[in-house]
């Protein structure tokens, strides 16, 4: 998907014009599947939009465990610079999954747009506040729900995403181990045949 279809199409819809100055602000790149568009602990001053592919944002440990905190299946706004960074550096790897279209912004200059313009302020807002959102409610999931009730959580919020995204990933995002996603998967499947 272009960005000018991308900014007109989707929640938070830009009018033509402002969403053509918009686009004009992105740097568009492919990128392979196994690349970094940002690392934790590294400086990263960007924006990212997936607009084609998959990539995921993850969180490893001292010890080298990996959580996996956000998906993004393109077309798609990666979480916003101010909830992924302090200080300007990288609180998440974000980790392409499947060969990428990503459009790329320094933050500073999507500030400067948004007090610009009061379109692209309500957009950005808008992802933001969406941002939040899902943030909070997965917070809450991972806090008020046992194995299954976060496996049907996760199926209503991300419908498509059991197919899209390997399933270590969606285990480390719920909060149980492969094992355990993989029992009550198993366990529907046994139910849905009884």
């Amino acid at each position: 998907m272009d960005l000018l279809t991308f900014f007109t199409r989707f929640p938070n819809a830009l009018d033509k014009d402002s969403a053509r100055e918009f686009a004009a602000a992105w740097s568009v790149e492919y990128v392979e599947k196994g690349r970094r568009i940002a690392t934790q602990g590294e400086p990263d001053p960007l924006e990212h939009i997936i607009l084609d592919g998959r990539a995921t944002s993850q969180i490893t440990d001292p010890e080298g465990r990996a959580v996996c905190v956000g998906f993004h299946a393109g077309p798609c706004v990666v979480a916003p610079n101010v909830a992924r960074t302090r200080n300007g550096t990288s609180l998440v790897s974000i980790e392409v999954v499947a060969d990428a279209l990503v459009a790329h912004m320094d933050s500073r200059a999507l500030t400067e747009l948004m007090l610009a313009s009061k379109p692209i302020r309500e957009w950005a807002n808008g992802v933001l506040q969406q941002e939040l959102a899902c943030k909070a409610d997965r917070e809450w999931c991972l806090a008020a729900l046992g194995g299954a009730d976060r496996l049907a959580w996760f199926r209503e919020n991300f419908p498509r995403h059991e197919r899209l995204f390997g399933h270590y990933l969606i285990a480390t995002f719920l909060g149980v181990t492969p094992v355990t996603l993989s029992r009550l998967r198993g366990a529907e499947r046994d139910t849905a045949f009884d």
